[in-house]
């Protein structure tokens, strides 16, 4: 199906849900140990840093009950509200998806997942105006089964599905895939060490990769992001 005309731009408040930190990435407990905490604050620290520098984003959203994530990405620039619905992460987007609307209502609306360490901001504002053509759009992430950024333009109900099978969920109810080349940061989640070292490949962000060096043995810290990493732009 053809793409409709571009719209004349307008900006995106993007919705971020952060976990308690003791509670995130239980997966990652293998590799990072103790460190865990600190490793999901560091993967949301340089999510929220590449999206607040993509010229789409007029506003981003935290919501967290997290009192160190709040602080630490309130001092990049996001607004942090408490995670008031507390019933799990598509609540928490539509929650913040609500106040968005209420104090930026000609913006669009996004839902980006916290855990993008490999996100460029040129990756996100490619994906974001392309989203600006459809009423509801989706990136997969890289298995092609999840989600992790779902958007919806000004007028048009947020209605998440996040979660298994999220992508199907996302086009059977309507929202268009965008599946344009360059976009590997944002497509890359990170729940299992697996999915750290390809995150990795591309070149972490500087919070991430400063941790990821520490937890790597010297000889692969490049696998995750550290010493001879590629740069990320």
């Amino acid at each position: 199906m053809p793409a409709p005309p571009a719209a004349n731009p307008f900006p995106w408040s993007l919705v971020v849900p952060v976990k308690v930190l003791a509670h995130a990435k239980t997966r990652l407990a293998a590799l990072a140990g103790p460190d865990r905490p600190a490793l999901a604050l560091a993967m949301a620290a340089d999510t929220v840093a590449a999206a607040l520098e993509s010229p789409q984003v007029g506003s981003l959203i935290v919501v967290t009950d997290d009192p160190r994530a709040a602080e630490v990405l309130a001092g990049l620039g996001a607004v942090i509200v408490p995670d008031e619905p507390g019933r799990g992460l598509n609540q928490a987007l539509r929650y913040g998806a609500a106040l968005a609307g209420s104090r930026w209502p000609r913006s669009g609306i996004g839902g980006l997942a916290a855990d993008l360490p490999a996100l460029r901001p040129a990756e996100l504002s490619s994906a974001l105006r392309a989203a600006a053509r459809w009423p509801q759009a989706f990136v997969p992430d890289s298995a092609g089964s999840g989600t992790t950024l779902y958007t919806a333009r000004p007028g048009t109900a947020f209605r998440p599905r996040f979660g298994p099978r999220s992508a199907a969920r996302h086009r059977a109810a309507g929202a268009v895939e965008l599946a344009q080349p360059g976009l590997r940061g944002l497509r890359r989640d990170v729940d299992e060490p697996a999915d750290l070292r390809g995150a990795g490949e591309l070149g972490l962000g500087a919070r991430t990769a400063a941790l990821a060096a520490r937890l790597a043995a010297p000889s692969r810290a490049h696998e995750l992001g550290g010493p001879g990493a590629p740069p990320k732009s």
